[in-house]
């Protein structure tokens, strides 16, 4: 099952009543590369008030994982806004963290949302996706000959090799997308001492 996801990283700024909200949107697909995007723009921005911040692992249709945090604001003004936009955009394993800088005149509960779901929406609508495809890993063991082969057939494929180990002779973790997987198989047959396919 393919699915858009961030194909880059993109930060764009709204403005309003003086107040600057700098929107950060990029590529996580899991809570530690999440909050390493967090930790980067809290660096950047090292004297602003709220990193607020919002994330959707997995298929945007049916996410493994999603979270928010306020960072300070009032509740439900900041995270669930910038959440909802994310839940409207059909893009999975994303995270969106919107830096405010306050400019000294107040927004009110009303103003906030609409202005942290403004931002996260400018910089989704900045954002390039790319198709996020699943890989399935499999273990071949085969002969040192064979092994420019499998690196060629595993790049037709758009896979990677995970791991190649050398002893007596090649054992090789590949990834590959699930719709390969049985092509792939049928060409090592005749070439691998084994093949087995690990569906983690």
């Amino acid at each position: 099952m393919t699915y858009p996801v961030p194909a880059t990283q993109v930060e764009t700024l709204y403005e309003i009543k003086k107040s600057k909200f700098i929107a950060c949107a990029g590529f996580a697909n899991s809570r530690e590369s999440a909050m390493a995007l967090l930790d980067s723009v809290k660096q950047q921005y090292p004297d602003a008030r709220h990193h607020c911040w919002a994330y959707v692992f997995g298929n945007p249709n049916s996410p493994t994982s999603a979270a928010m945090a306020d960072d300070g604001e009032p509740s439900g003004t900041a995270g669930k806004p910038i959440l909802n936009v994310l839940q409207h955009k059909d893009i999975g394993d994303i995270m969106v963290i919107v830096t405010r800088y306050f400019g000294g005149i107040k927004l009110g509960a009303g103003g906030l949302v609409r202005a942290y779901s403004a931002a996260a929406q400018q910089a989704i609508d900045a954002l390039e996706v790319r198709e996020e495809v699943k890989l399935e890993t499999v273990l071949v063991n085969l002969d040192f000959k064979h092994e420019q082969f499998v690196r060629h057939l595993v790049e037709e494929a758009q896979g990677n090799i995970a791991s190649c180990d050398y002893t007596n002779s090649v054992d090789m973790q590949v990834a590959l997308p699930l719709a390969a997987i049985d092509g792939f198989k049928k060409q090592m047959a005749p070439l691998a001492y084994s093949i087995s396919h690990t569906d983690d």
